[in-house]
């Protein structure tokens, strides 16, 4: 159901697609599209509280164009990095099904293919985390996952030849307003996804 305060959008109500560059060396892994978020929009994490934590962060390390991603046309653009998620439609009070993240699974697989310079996966939220491992299992990368424990801003070199892993808390507003997650904690996650890829020190990215 739409909300009063977007009454007016017409809400893209599909799949939404990935976004970003498509030479990134950084891959962001997120849940799902926020209803009222990227549901609304058809952008990943844009038009709710965790895209606005998110772009802030990314704006501030770097990676985006400007702090705020608000709709598909609004200039953003993003340098070495590209956002996806788990599940591709938003899900009912947020949380997928097992069914719903093994549909899409396949979906994230190819665009791991399609990224010849990954040097770096950020999983936001343990949920994001443990997908990406079942993706490494399903291609019998891994034979489990034992070892490998969700936690903030903690690196995983998995095997020679795949992108370091790299968790974090997810910008949920949950996390946010509570304090669990700091903006601080967030740039640290980014700041350490561009030092393990190679990348140099933070620069102002203009809008094209």
């Amino acid at each position: 159901m739409k909300r009063r305060a977007f009454r007016e959008w017409e809400y893209w109500g599909k799949p939404v697609p990935p976004f970003g560059d498509p030479e990134a060396r950084v891959l962001i892994l997120g849940l799902a599209p926020a209803a009222h978020g990227g549901n609304r929009t058809g952008r990943m994490f844009t038009g709710d509280r965790s895209g606005d934590w998110l772009y802030d962060a990314l704006y501030q390390t770097g990676f985006a164009s400007q702090p705020l991603s608000v709709s598909r046309d609004d200039g953003l653009t993003l340098r070495d990095i590209y956002i996806t998620a788990a599940a591709r439609c938003a899900p009912p009070d947020n949380k997928p099904t097992l069914e719903e993240l093994r549909n899409c699974r396949p979906y994230f697989e190819r665009e791991l293919d399609l990224l010849p310079n990954l040097k770096v996966v950020v999983a936001l939220g343990k949920i994001a985390f443990d997908q990406y491992l079942e993706a490494l299992k399903n291609r019998a990368v891994i034979p489990s996952r034992a070892g490998l424990l969700f936690g903030h801003n903690r690196t995983f070199t998995i095997a020679p030849g795949l992108p370091v892993l790299l968790s974090s808390y997810h910008p949920s507003q949950q996390n946010t307003s509570t304090g669990k997650l700091t903006m601080k904690m967030l740039l640290d996650v980014f700041r350490t996804a561009r030092e393990l890829a190679g990348l140099g020190p933070a620069s102002a990215l203009k809008t094209a």
